[in-house]
């Protein structure tokens, strides 16, 4: 299949690592808003064709798929500009701005029959099909806290008055868009979306919220869940899930490599989990693409979870006092 690329920072580097494993990727051209920097990152990865033209790229008859890796307030246009174009897309997390936007996304899909899904590459890793395979040992679930505490490199800058794009609240970027994400997504796609939450959240000099903390209630379930998420510190604590029969360890949630459940007697299990790339599991997310894709399927069920992501996100965000200029369209 061919793929281009719109964005050429270091996420679509890690893509093409990954792709790189899969069979049936080949990366055939890339966007940037100069043909400078588009032909830089081509040379850089033998890339045919470069554009600085989104609607001449929207129109290549030789581009299959595009994956979208732009700030996220461009994710909805430009990713419907190329399902417009016939093309299926891949768009990096978060897939859209808040809900409306998505589902305008999911309409232009089935309207010209292309697939459109969330490049969530935590709920494609086969540790998280292990964490899936082997919950029911902890007995019934009772709390769970996700996390992923992830210090940004870009925030020294920020601290130095240069603001990056991860810190532009007017990009649709921030925190809980950038990194709680992480968090939001695996929580609806074991448990589903909650029936109530309670957010909060610190916001740094220019309005952008720096972490976050978000408690989902799931009433009928009886599970309490704790999203705790930030890019302006380090967390040492793994997630974990907790039942009446034991608890369930994960480190790292994005790119989960060690899982170990400790029972109620305080015996230990170690779940192993067999992976193409233990450091880059972006692998899983092109070839479920790809198959799905190219046979014709739908991809409601994934599209199912980034809508309660969204959900959840734009309460969150309402309660947080987080406004997009994308909000108020």
């Amino acid at each position: 299949m061919n793929f281009a690329i719109i964005g050429t920072n270091y996420v679509s580097d890690w893509l093409i690592t990954a792709g790189k494993n899969c069979e049936k990727f080949h990366v055939q051209a890339v966007y940037s808003r100069t043909m400078e920097r588009a032909r830089e990152f081509a040379d850089k990865y033998g890339i045919e064709d470069c554009y600085d033209s989104l609607d001449e790229l929207a129109a290549a008859a030789n581009v299959d798929a595009v994956y979208v890796a732009s700030p996220n307030a461009l994710h909805a246009k430009q990713s419907i500009q190329m399902m417009n174009g016939g093309k299926h897309v891949l768009c990096e997390k978060s897939i859209a701005s808040n809900e409306r936007e998505l589902q305008e996304m999911l309409k232009t899909a089935k309207k010209n029959h292309v697939i459109v899904m969330e490049a969530m590459r935590s709920v494609m890793d086969p540790g998280f099909a292990a964490i899936q395979e082997h919950l029911p040992k902890i007995g019934r679930v009772r709390r769970a806290t996700i996390q992923y505490c992830q210090y940004s490199g870009r925030y020294d800058k920020f601290k130095n008055g240069i603001i990056e794009n991860a810190f532009k609240p007017e990009l649709s970027n921030g925190s809980l868009m950038d990194i709680g994400v992480y968090c939001v997504h695996p929580m609806v796609k074991l448990f589903g979306r909650p029936d109530q939450i309670s957010a909060s959240c610190v916001k740094l000099e220019n309005g952008v919220d720096g972490m976050g903390t978000i408690m989902a209630k799931y009433e009928k379930k009886g599970i309490l869940v704790e999203l705790i998420y930030s890019k302006i510190t380090d967390s040492i604590l793994p997630t974990q899930i907790q039942g009446e029969a034991g608890s369930m360890i994960i480190e790292e949630i994005p790119n989960t490599n060690r899982i170990k459940i400790r029972y109620r007697d305080k015996s230990w299990e170690e779940i192993c989990v067999e992976k193409v790339d233990p450091g880059n599991n972006m692998y899983y997310e092109i070839e479920e693409f790809i198959r799905i894709a190219e046979r014709g399927e739908s991809a409601d069920e994934h599209n199912q979870y980034s809508i309660w992501e969204m959900q959840v996100m734009d309460e969150a965000r309402r309660q947080m006092g987080i406004v997009f200029p994308a909000d108020k369209v």
